[in-house]
């Protein structure tokens, strides 16, 4: 969930954020797919019970099986990542707090984009470096305009590779409504759009993007399970429990689409070679290293 492209500017600690659309309520249960999986790792629906297994794949029901919801929960925090949450998960969010949530691939800290202080605090509770940028997250791949410019890209890339453990670095552009205090110094984006209901409503719900990296402090492994990080929780406003992930830690896989008709691997990740597959489909070319 992390892209690295060096900076030596510092994020401010004033508190800013932009206007938010109306929230809307959200039932996974009846939410249409807006995308399908395009790596094999498809992950529709989070359930209240083990005995429901709608739509899910056999490697995220039994993730399931080793989800315990009843977890151990001092601070009273954890909670199961299900559709009955989501709403509780957006109103965190506008009172600029941090919570953590599933992905396709790894367990994240999540904030509202827009609210520096909220942006801050990850910063803070994974004592990482500010010239260290963080990606955003959006519900549809259709939201990703309003924060990055698309148009040089080949017609249909982005629904080819998105919804899918991918985050694309795009160009920002003088259109992008984020804070320009988010990352900055930078003229790119990193963006992801994870193939898991739960986040991509509490997007829609937001009405912005989501600051998204991954749960653990700077420099660790990256979790797959809640007990993972159980020290890093006293932070945050909840965390949402999907059980032990199955895609393993490698993270999503982080390519560079800023220049036109080429692409640049910046991590390998969980979906590497179905990533350059999808490029060079879409007739992109490798960018050169230099040496």
């Amino acid at each position: 969930m992390e892209y690295r492209i060096p900076s030596t500017m510092n994020v401010p600690t004033t508190a800013q954020r932009l206007p938010l659309l109306n929230a809307r309520a959200f039932h996974f249960l009846s939410l249409p797919l807006r995308g399908a999986s395009k790596f094999g790792s498809h992950v529709p629906i989070l359930c209240h019970s083990r005995r429901v297994r709608v739509g899910l794949s056999n490697k995220m029901a039994l993730s399931l099986e080793n989800c315990d919801v009843g977890v151990e929960n001092k601070l009273g925090v954890v909670r199961p990542a299900t559709e009955h949450y989501a709403k509780e998960a957006i109103q965190a969010l506008k009172a600029e707090k941090v919570i953590v949530v599933p992905t396709d691939t790894i367990y994240g800290f999540a904030c509202d984009a827009c609210s520096m202080e909220a942006v801050n605090r990850i910063y803070k509770i994974k004592g990482r470096e500010h010239t260290r940028p963080l990606a955003i997250c959006v519900g549809d791949v259709s939201d990703i305009m309003r924060f990055a410019v698309t148009d040089y890209l080949p017609q249909g890339l982005l629904d080819s590779l998105l919804p899918g453990p991918v985050t694309v670095v795009l160009r920002r552009g003088e259109s992008s409504i984020l804070e320009k205090s988010l990352n900055p110094g930078l003229d790119s984006i990193g963006v992801r759009v994870p193939d898991c209901n739960f986040i991509r409503a509490i997007a829609r719900g937001l009405g912005s993007a989501l600051a998204l990296t991954s749960a653990n402090l700077s420099g660790q492994p990256s979790s797959v399970c809640i007990k993972d990080f159980e020290n890093l929780w006293q932070h945050c406003a909840f965390v949402y429990d999907g059980g032990v992930l199955p895609s393993g830690r490698a993270g999503s896989t982080i390519v560079d689409l800023t220049r036109l008709g080429k692409y640049k691997i910046i991590r390998p990740g969980s979906a590497n070679e179905e990533t350059i597959a999808i490029l060079e489909r879409h007739s992109l070319l490798e960018e050169a290293t230099a040496t």
